[in-house]
């Protein structure tokens, strides 16, 4: 069950006054505690009315009305979003939160609705598959997609190869044998106990992650990786280092899309498309 848990404003809130180094503390552990149980979802404080507005909706008409408001009583100065299992459970969270303000304070729970309490209203469960497309959208609105290489047992070469030929940067890299947690019986190629489990490098402002994977039975195919560079120089320097015992299979020309670009495959399979952003010249 979700629910929200409102902390209500008081005088020293809409105030402006800051909450004491002690309460700072005290909150900031109970926002642990909250998160270690698997409880908090979201949560902010809210800056006093005076920074806010309100609109007033009347048919057609909006009327927006500038802070601060004067019913202190009818104001939150901040939230949670917590998942609990009832009510009870959410009371019980909420008599363990320090006191949030300098005074006598409120904190108000109330459920959330979740999308079966409208099934009276959407007979047909458009609306639900309508909030569960942007739901997922939401879920991979922030989200980065990072390319994961594996090297087939050659994965510290190629990070020393990419250091030369593309100014790459090894942020780390962890061998089998260096697992915190044992690597089950069977699943390792013989003689890959030392080999790369995981490392993760970057080209320019990208991060690659990388693995010598359990055997040497990889391959490449299906997919390149993008390198962009600012200059036709950097364009031609960077691919002749890709292409160092590697193949070409487009050498660097002017395009319609680009000014320098070019195709190769490395020496260790792995496609890369180079180029400069821009139309030509």
């Amino acid at each position: 069950m979700k629910v929200m848990v409102l902390v209500k404003a008081t005088q020293s809130s809409e105030a402006g006054e800051m909450p004491s180094e002690q309460l700072l503390s005290d909150m900031g552990k109970f926002n642990q505690k909250l998160v270690d149980a698997g409880v908090l979802r979201a949560g902010e404080g809210l800056k006093p009315s005076s920074e806010g507005v309100r609109i007033h909706f009347s048919g057609s008409t909006r009327r927006v009305t500038e802070g601060p408001f004067a019913e202190t009583k009818e104001l939150i100065a901040g939230y949670w979003v917590w998942e609990v299992d009832s009510m009870e459970d959410a009371i019980a969270w909420g008599k363990r939160c320090p006191n949030p303000m300098l005074e006598d304070s409120d904190i108000e729970i109330r459920k959330v609705f979740e999308m079966t309490d409208f099934a009276g209203s959407d007979p047909s469960g458009a609306v639900v598959n309508q909030e569960d497309g942007l739901r997922s959208r939401l879920a991979t609105q922030n989200a980065v997609v990072q390319p994961y290489l594996f090297f087939g047992g050659r994965c510290e070469e190629a990070l020393a190869f990419y250091q030369q030929a593309a100014g790459a940067k090894v942020i780390m890299a962890m061998r089998f044998d260096e697992s915190p947690d044992a690597v089950p019986e069977g699943m390792l190629q013989a003689g890959f106990e030392k080999k790369i489990m995981h490392a993760s490098f970057q080209v320019g402002s990208t991060t690659i992650m990388a693995s010598d994977g359990c055997d040497d039975r990889t391959a490449f195919s299906g997919f390149r990786l993008t390198l962009l560079v600012p200059t036709e120089a950097d364009a031609d320097l960077v691919f002749q280092g890709l292409a160092d015992g590697g193949k070409i299979e487009m050498p660097l020309a002017t395009t319609f899309w680009s000014p320098r670009y070019g195709t190769l495959t490395d020496k260790f399979g792995v496609g890369w498309m180079v180029m400069v952003p821009g139309a030509p010249q």
